[in-house]
């Protein structure tokens, strides 16, 4: 636990015991959009890992996008979420991260790519779910009025009144800025051709673990998300494929330690 090891992640998950691990949050390449020091992806090796060691009411959050080649989207975004399906995870939400920024990997006959999906999976019911709420309500401690579910025949039933809270909890389309200072203030994280938001990976971390639990990224590039489970109080494992990718996420991780010691 709390390392960053060099390897093939699906041979070092291979060393993992099953039901091992709480939460993953990763984001592997899209459609060689970069080029990862010349590795290559071993997309349904590396999920079938992620569902041997994943635990009973764990969570995989898998943050991906799509190329356009030759005028037509590739889809491979959508054939991962059903594989990942097939093997017997559940798609518990399709979220979206919008990038705020015009991505260049669209077409110009197109309209500006500006999301990437976040699929988040799950080994039966995810045992951990703390929804954030941080959208305010303007409608504060005002009486909503009646509201009720519907059958299946849609008849209402469990009447009950309903009061707005302070806040509400978000919805699944995330929009975090990641450019420089805004996606993480670690110069070091940006010697990485492609890195996630903090944000990011602090909000799933939060949404879909506890405190002493144990998170991985078998594709840990810079370390984003190893450092965030360092931040909130769980546990980490990071791979990745690249001696210099783990000696930034390495650095980066020892930045923040070192920090923490000075305050």
């Amino acid at each position: 636990m709390n390392q960053i090891i060099h390897g093939d992640c699906v041979d070092v998950m291979a060393t993992l015991p099953d039901n091992y691990i709480d939460l993953t949050v990763t984001s592997p390449p899209y459609d060689n959009l970069r080029d990862y020091n010349g590795y290559d992806f071993n997309f349904e090796g590396i999920a079938n890992q992620l569902y041997r060691v994943t635990k009973q009411g764990g969570v995989v959050v898998w943050v991906v996008g799509d190329s356009t080649i030759k005028g037509s989207e590739t889809g491979t975004s959508f054939r991962q979420a059903l594989y990942f399906k097939e093997i017997g995870f559940n798609l518990h939400d399709t979220m979206i991260w919008h990038k705020h920024v015009r991505g260049a990997c669209g077409s110009n006959n197109a309209y500006w790519q500006e999301f990437d999906y976040m699929f988040v999976f799950s080994k039966r019911k995810p045992k951990s779910i703390n929804l954030i709420k941080d959208i305010k309500n303007k409608s504060f401690g005002q009486d909503k009025g009646v509201v009720s579910d519907r059958n299946v025949d849609g008849k209402r039933k469990n009447y009950r009144h309903q009061v707005a809270g302070v806040y509400r909890r978000r919805g699944n389309v995330w929009a975090m800025i990641n450019t420089c200072m805004n996606g993480t203030k670690d110069l070091i994280a940006w010697e990485h051709p492609a890195t996630f938001p903090e944000k990011l990976a602090n909000d799933h971390i939060i949404s879909w673990s506890n405190e002493g639990d144990l998170i991985l990224d078998p594709l840990c590039g810079s370390g984003t998300t190893c450092k965030m489970a360092m931040v909130n109080n769980r546990n980490y494992i990071g791979i990745d494929i690249s001696e210099e990718y783990c000696e930034i996420a390495r650095k980066r991780i020892a930045e923040h330690e070192q920090q923490l010691n000075i305050v």
